[in-house]
């Protein structure tokens, strides 16, 4: 049975992982037999978002991987204790935490950084010949850290976006939502899902499309 890692950022699209994108990752892992560890950094989140009033709470302090547990129904380990040796593949989900929590692109725009932890792991599967999957916003941090090697990926057709993290070295490819950018020699697969998706079955279908492609190159 293969394993996969999925990278969680919190809990809300705002200010932690788009809970849908994360679930559906993790319904099409199941769907395909595949056992998921579940893993995010025991940091403190960026800040913390009211998903109603969708304002930021001014003194209310979460921690990434105590809201993360949220999704992963208690069942996740801190990033800095996964084993990349016992996994055959990473896939991050999207929303705000991506950019926040697990990077700083939301606020440093092209001069962001990737949390010590999320870079570690990444080149450690990377290195190992390990895919990775990316989505929505998520793909910030492939162009982040393999644009040296000029990876090619995609956050959609926001051309605003998609000319910051192509300055990283990285070549960003328009994507529609029902699909993905497969980067063979890198093994890194990307896809919009809510960069472009108005409903959950649009995003599910670039999900489903980029799950299955991981698991081939596993």
């Amino acid at each position: 049975m293969k394993k996969v890692a999925v990278i969680l950022s919190g809990c809300g699209v705002l200010d932690g992982s788009e809970i849908q994108e994360a679930v559906l990752v993790l319904l099409a892992l199941d769907r395909a037999n595949v056992q998921v560890i579940c893993a995010a950094p025991d940091i403190p989140q960026y800040h913390t978002v009211n998903h109603y009033t969708k304002q930021p709470v001014p003194g209310e302090t979460r921690n990434v991987l105590i809201e993360s547990a949220r999704i992963a129904r208690g069942n996740i380990v801190p990033l800095n204790k996964l084993n990349v040796n016992d996994i055959d593949a990473v896939i991050v989900p999207g929303g705000f935490g991506a950019a926040k929590n697990l990077s700083n692109f939301a606020i440093a725009g092209e001069d962001f950084t990737v949390h010590p932890e999320v870079e570690k792991v990444l080149m450690d599967a990377h290195n190992k010949g390990k895919p990775i999957g990316f989505i929505c916003i998520a793909p910030a941090i492939a162009a982040k850290v393999f644009g040296k090697e000029k990876v090619e990926f995609t956050i959609g057709t926001d051309k605003q976006t998609a000319t910051i993290l192509s300055k990283l070295g990285g070549q960003h490819i328009n994507c529609t939502v029902h699909n993905v950018v497969v980067d063979r020699k890198l093994k890194i697969v990307t896809t919009p899902a809510y960069m472009l998706a108005t409903r959950i079955t649009e995003a599910e279908a670039g999900i489903n499309k980029l799950v299955q492609t991981v698991l081939e190159m596993a």
